[in-house]
C-alpha cells in the first residue's frame, strides 16, 4: 500500500520530486519496469522516471534491506543498457525510523566491483521542506523528529490551502496512507477529513488493488482450463479472494492483528458484502465497531 502511494506521487508529481531531491523542477516522465526487460524486477518498489538525458531510479522502504545494495547495481547495470547515453541517478528513500545500520549503506562493493548511489532517510529530512511542493506534502509528516500528531495537524493545514478540490482528495489519501507509519490510526482519523478521502482515486485504486490481483489469477486460471465455465469460476473466485485480501490489508492497517474468530467471520462474507466492509471501516474507530458490523451482516 504505501508503494502504491510513493508510485502514484511519483507519478503525478514528477517535477515536485525532481525539485526536492535534485534541486530543480526537471521533467519527467514515468517508464514501467518492464522497460529494463530482464527479470525479475521487484516492481512494487522500483519507480523510474525519466527526463531528456537523465533516468532518476527512485526506492521508497519501510523497513531495512540488505538486498537494496546489489539491487541498486542489477537495476543500473539494467538501465545503462537500455539507456546508454542517460546520467543515472539512484536514491533509496527510507520512510521509517529504525537504528539497523543497513540504511546507512549507500554502496555495493565486492572485490573489484564498487557501486555507489544516494541514500536519504525521511526522519533526517526538514518537514517544511517537503511542505514547499505539493506532490511531496504526504511525506511531511514522516520528516523531521517533531511531534508527529502536531506535525500532522500542520500537514493538514496545508492541503486545505490547496485550492484544487479534486487535489485535496488525492493529497490527503496519500496522506492518510503514509501517516499510518507513524501514527495510530484513531489520531490520523481525528486530524484528516475521512470524506475527502472517499472522493480519492488514490484511495480507490488501492482498495481495488487486490481485487484486481484476484481478478488477473482468476482469467489466468480459466484459460488454462480452456472452458468457458473454468474461466467464469477462476474470474468469480479471484475477485472475491482479492477483496478478501483488500480488506484483510484495510483491517490489519487499522486495527492490528485480529483474533481467529474475527477473520473466519470475514472469510464467511461475500464479494459484495466485503466491498462494504471496505468502505464501513473509514468510519470505524474499535474493535466493538468491527465486531458490531459484523454480528448484524451475518445474523
Amino acid at each position: 500500500m504505501y508503494d502504491n502511494i510513493c508510485k502514484f506521487l511519483a507519478a503525478t508529481y514528477p517535477q515536485d520530486l525532481a525539485q526536492w531531491l535534485l534541486g530543480e523542477p526537471i521533467p519527467f516522465s514515468q517508464l514501467q519496469p518492464s522497460e529494463l526487460a530482464l527479470a525479475p524486477i521487484h516492481a512494487d518498489s522500483l519507480i523510474l522516471l525519466q527526463s531528456q538525458d537523465l533516468l532518476l531510479h527512485l526506492e521508497f522502504q519501510t523497513r531495512p534491506d540488505p538486498e537494496i545494495p546489489f539491487r541498486m547495481l542489477d537495476y543500473w547495470t539494467r538501465s545503462h543498457r537500455k539507456f546508454p547515453q542517460h546520467h543515472i541517478k539512484q536514491i533509496v528513500l527510507y520512510l521509517k525510523p529504525t537504528t539497523s545500520i543497513q540504511v546507512y549503506k549507500n554502496c555495493y562493493e565486492t572485490r573489484r566491483t564498487r557501486h555507489e548511489f544516494d541514500v536519504l532517510r525521511l526522519w533526517e529530512v526538514e518537514p517544511k521542506e517537503l511542505l514547499k511542493k505539493v506532490g511531496t506534502i504526504p511525506l511531511a509528516v514522516l520528516a523531521g523528529r517533531e511531534n508527529k500528531e502536531a506535525l500532522l495537524a500542520t500537514v493538514a493545514q496545508r492541503i486545505d490551502e490547496l485550492t484544487s478540490g479534486r487535489e485535496r482528495a488525492e493529497i490527503t489519501a496519500a496522506t492518510y496512507v503514509l501517516s499510518g507509519l507513524a501514527l495510530s490510526d484513531n489520531i490520523i482519523r481525528k486530524i484528516l477529513r475521512s470524506e475527502a478521502m472517499r472522493e480519492s482515486v488514490t484511495f480507490q485504486a488501492i482498495l481495488e488493488e487486490g481485487e484486481q490481483q484476484g481478478l488477473q489469477r482468476g482469467r489466468q486460471e480459466g484459460r488454462q482450463e480452456g472452458r468457458q465455465e473454468g474461466r467464469q469460476e477462476g474470474r468469480q473466485e479471484g475477485e472475491l479472494q482479492g477483496k478478501r485480501q483488500t480488506v484483510s490489508r484495510l483491517l490489519t492497517h487499522k486495527f492490528g492483528t485480529l483474533e481467529a474468530k474475527t477473520w473466519a467471520f470475514v472469510e464467511q462474507l461475500s464479494a459484495a458484502q466485503l466491498e462494504d466492509l471496505a468502505e464501513a471501516i473509514l468510519d470505524m474507530t474499535s474493535l466493538a465497531d468491527l465486531e458490531q458490523w459484523l454480528a448484524a451482516v451475518i445474523n
